[in-house]
């Protein structure tokens, strides 16, 4: 199988009571997907090169992620090379999907009820899976998937291990799967984490946001090419 070749950016942004955290990063670069047979199933690999930018200058990065696809669709991931969560391995939905799912989700009305990990911080995230329009990507026919889900969350702030964090966790974002093989094209996708930080002084809010965005390399880059549902608001 050919090897599938993504634009990748996102930004990352910390806000933490009154000034005592503020930091905004900035991502952008590219990955090249290669499928191979493997048994019954297919492997996935996946290396990213990529700028990360920030206050203190900018700074080459880069990233890899391997996992499997069973023939019923189920993705296990073998090796995770990718901390800031760019590769369209290190996504919340599969990177290809079954001929069987796809056809329910053609015929899907209304929303389902879905369950999925976390990305961040463990746990599970409820809600909902809606199908959206279809569009052009990269000059493929795509069929579009609106997701919205949201969960308690409880711990160790990600990168700040010593700041525990009381609140909630949302996730809203489309993705576009393409008709003919199934595969994973683009993502559009926000982790939103809002809540208290709990120390011994005082209770300050809390407010992180991660957005990721994948869009396949091909003769048409833009998703825009027909009208696409508007994002669901967590």
């Amino acid at each position: 199988m050919a090897d599938q070749r993504y634009l990748i950016s996102g930004s990352d942004r910390y806000r933490v009571g009154s000034g005592e955290l503020n930091t905004d990063i900035a991502y952008s670069g590219k990955e090249t997907l290669s499928v191979a047979a493997h048994g019954g199933a297919k492997r996935f690999i996946v290396r990213a090169n990529y700028t990360r930018s920030a206050e203190n200058g900018t700074s080459p990065g880069h990233a890899s992620f391997s996992a499997t696809l069973a023939p019923s669709g189920e993705q296990r991931d073998e090796s995770n090379g990718d901390p800031n969560y760019l590769t369209v391995l290190n996504q919340p939905f599969a990177v290809q999907l079954d001929a069987q799912t796809l056809r329910d989700l053609r015929r899907l009305q209304g929303g389902i009820p879905f369950d999925f990990p976390s990305p961040v911080t463990g746990g599970t995230l409820r809600g909902l899976l809606r199908r959206g329009a279809s569009a052009k990507v990269a000059g493929r026919q795509t069929l579009g998937v609106a997701f919205d889900a949201r969960g308690p969350m409880r711990g160790p702030l990600p990168d700040h291990p010593k700041m525990v964090l009381s609140g909630t966790i949302s996730m809203h974002g489309i993705a576009y799967y393409e008709l003919d093989t199934a595969r994973l094209l683009a993502l559009d996708a926000t982790l939103t984490i809002s809540g208290k930080l709990d120390n011994a002084k005082e209770t300050s809010p809390v407010t992180i946001v991660y957005k990721r965005t994948l869009i396949a390399e091909g003769p048409a880059l833009t998703i825009k090419e027909a009208a696409t549902p508007p994002h669901p608001r967590p």
